[in-house]
């Protein structure tokens, strides 16, 4: 069973090119299954059939655990047999007859166009945290690129003069335009800062920390905090809040839910259709309040 682990390991990592998040959890969703399948004793992995696994997805229900949740280690157990099978381990998928719970999507928390202006003014170009901090927040509100991906940027990434950044995504590399305004911020970080911040000649990193090596996520977030408690922002801003708010803000303004799909990197359309809900219920909002026969 270890042997499988290991194998399904490699998989994810060499030929799905698997983030480092994306590996840690379905490494840790499989090994909670395999750890619920030993305590009950009823099945190996290999024989585990499509109601095994409903009733570990009831077990899970049972202990508190969310829809998402749940759905979320389906998914997992539905690639790792996905695994076994062009291994030649099974001849059927068992996850392929299960019917996933469904989930309650909570559309996500934006950002008005104010409070970005707000928010990305926060940094101030007087030293290198603020010129470095600028050119962040200007690159994920005008890419709407997602955390990892930020910090995974190398500077060969960027093409400043065709206005474009590279973005090696969970699927496949995307090309994504930059507005003036986030061009002008990473080129003075680029040719006027970075240089003196890196730790290493040859460090490849766009982003770095003040020890000169490349930005972690931890740290990228501590920065976001930061700046939101600098603003007075009452909304809860996380790293995503800005992706969020770049694709409700591009469909408020025309642009069509296929090239918002495109730049943000989705596989499906159905995750970028959200943000078209998003935008019903604020026009539903404002005509509940604005409405004068709508009490």
């Amino acid at each position: 069973m270890t042997d499988y682990i290991d194998g399904y390991k490699q998989y994810l990592s060499e030929e799905r090119h698997a983030s480092a998040n994306t590996l840690s959890s379905y490494l840790r969703d499989v090994r909670q299954f395999l750890a619920y399948l030993q305590s009950v004793g009823t099945r190996s992995v290999l024989q585990a059939a499509a109601s095994d696994i409903e009733e570990y997805m009831r077990w899970m229900t049972g202990r508190g655990k969310s829809a998402a949740t749940v759905t979320r280690s389906v998914a997992s157990l539905k690639s790792y047999y996905h695994y076994l099978v062009l291994e030649g381990r099974l001849k059927k998928n068992p996850v392929q007859d299960v019917t996933p719970l469904k989930v309650k999507r909570h559309l996500p928390q934006i950002l008005t166009g104010k409070e970005v202006e707000l928010f990305l003014e926060q940094p101030q170009c007087v030293d290198a945290k603020g010129y470095r901090d600028h050119a962040m927040l200007e690159l994920l509100y005008a890419t709407g690129i997602r955390v990892s991906e930020l910090i995974a940027l190398d500077v060969s990434d960027l093409n400043l003069s065709a206005g474009i950044i590279h973005c090696a995504g969970k699927s496949k590399e995307r090309v994504i335009p930059l507005y003036p305004a986030a061009i002008k911020a990473l080129r003075d970080y680029v040719e006027e800062i970075r240089p003196s911040m890196i730790a290493a000649p040859d460090e490849t990193a766009l982003f770095v920390n003040m020890n000169g090596e490349r930005m972690s996520r931890q740290g990228f977030w501590k920065i976001i905090k930061y700046y939101q408690q600098k603003a007075q922002i009452d909304k809860d801003i996380t790293p995503h809040t800005l992706r969020h708010s770049f694709a409700a803000h591009l469909l408020e303004n025309g642009a069509d839910l296929r090239s918002i799909q495109e730049m943000l990197g989705h596989a499906d359309i159905s995750s970028t259709q959200i943000y078209a809900n998003l935008i019903s219920q604020k026009l539903k909002d404002v005509y509940n309040k604005a409405h004068p026969r709508a009490i």
